[in-house]
């Protein structure tokens, strides 16, 4: 049995690797055809070392970052030859493929970055932390109660970009001798300003529902997915209404560690598409483009797992319920809003569709949700974040320009050692 599962292991590095030459050589052929950036350009980058799998994680702050650009301009610093391919196509950003180290430190060295931000927590950050003289900040992607988000990992950064109150409350419960005053800068939502899009279907008098769920995770503690326990039964109930428009956004990686939950999600879709054969009005949609925020918005209500997409929601102000994790070791956040949020059980007795209905109509609900959208996002009125995150960045600015200011007058410019430099 071994053997086998190390042949599919073998497989499955094949596969990877062969698909990671054919992207390297594709993204060095487009970027042949594209000018050079002008030297001295950018003053912002973006590094980002994760391949496609994780392109959400970026995603989510194309828009906020194409504002910045404006003003202090954006390049992303792409390390995965996945990962540069998709951001090329997605042509929201400019992208510099640096895949070794080597190749980073030569775009680093024409350009006039002052601050490097980052939305995860990839090992290869390191090889980023080098570089001194800019500011490290990271603005992650996406609040949420999850145990990501009070990692001592935070210390790491030069600052963080955090949500509001609610964010360091949960850090201060963890993280020893870090300044907060400091470090830690509330910036709110900046992304919920750019909660819009086309609608993919007619409004019409159905009520809509966003459900989101995350992956199955990869340890107990973090099964969090809901698409088994609950997700079945509750896109069952809601195509049955003929009441109700379905928006169904899954997990990317959904299914990459358990092949059951990956086949009940595709059992769901497939679900979706014969309703809507049946009832061409229905326009149940299966959602899976990269743009997050129309789905957010258009929602009457919202069924989302234990994932940023909590947040995500949360800063719309809107009706949602979280799914309640079945397995018994999954980590549950109970100091923050998963102590006071609407659960949805997986054997609710009244069923899943009276559950929605309970949570739109009851006003102590609503009252409920918008404590906690203030407390988790501060003044959420639109434009309010992009202008605090605008805020954070040129205060840091200043601040790069009083140190600069304060190195140059002692002679100390920024020097690397080419020995340093791997191939």
């Amino acid at each position: 049995m071994s053997l086998v599962s190390d042949g599919r292991k073998l497989a499955a590095l094949a596969r990877r690797a062969l698909a990671n030459r054919t992207a390297h050589r594709g993204v060095l052929r487009q970027l042949e055809n594209n000018p050079p950036y002008p030297p001295r350009h950018f003053r912002i980058a973006v590094y980002f070392a994760d391949g496609d799998v994780n392109i959400y994680q970026i995603r989510q702050w194309y828009r906020p970052l194409a504002e910045l650009a404006h003003t202090w301009p954006v390049v992303v610093l792409s390390r995965s030859a996945t990962g540069a391919r998709t951001i090329l196509a997605d042509g929201a950003l400019p992208v510099a493929y640096v895949p070794s180290v080597r190749s980073l430190e030569e775009f680093v060295a024409t350009q006039d970055i002052r601050i490097v931000l980052y939305v995860n927590q990839n090992t290869r950050n390191f090889q980023m932390f080098r570089y001194g003289h800019r500011w490290h900040v990271f603005i992650n992607h996406g609040e949420s109660d999850k145990m990501y988000m009070t990692t001592n990992q935070f210390k790491a950064y030069d600052f963080a970009f955090i949500a509001g109150a609610a964010a360091r409350e949960r850090l201060s419960r963890v993280l020893w001798d870090y300044d907060f005053d400091r470090r830690a800068i509330p910036i709110g939502r900046p992304q919920a300003d750019y909660y819009s899009g086309e609608l993919p279907y007619t409004p019409d008098d159905r009520t809509v529902v966003l459900y989101a769920p995350t992956w199955e995770g990869d340890r107990p503690s973090a099964h969090y997915g809901s698409v088994r326990t609950h997700g079945e039964k509750l896109v069952a109930e809601l195509l049955a209404t003929g009441r109700h428009r379905l928006i169904y956004r899954p997990h990317p990686r959904s299914g990459v560690i358990d092949p059951g939950y990956g086949a009940a999600n595709a059992r769901i879709i497939a679900a979706i598409a014969a309703a809507n054969a049946r009832d061409a009005s229905a326009h149940h949609v299966y959602d899976n483009r990269p743009e997050l925020g129309w789905q957010l918005s258009a929602a009457d209500i919202a069924v989302v797992d234990i994932s940023a997409m909590v947040y995500d929601r949360l800063a719309a102000g809107r009706p949602l319920l979280i799914t309640k994790p079945v397995d018994p070791e999954a980590s549950v956040d109970t100091g923050g809003y998963l102590a006071a949020c609407e659960w949805l059980d997986a054997d609710a007795p009244t069923g899943f569709v009276a559950e929605l209905e309970r949570v739109t109509a009851d006003p102590e609900v609503a009252a409920r949700l918008g404590y906690w959208v203030e407390h988790y996002f501060g003044d959420v009125r639109p434009g309010v974040p992009t202008a605090t995150f605008r805020a954070a960045i040129e205060r840091l600015m200043n601040h790069w320009d009083t140190w600069h200011a304060r190195s140059v007058a002692a002679g100390n410019p920024e020097e690397i050692d080419e020995a340093e430099l791997d191939a």
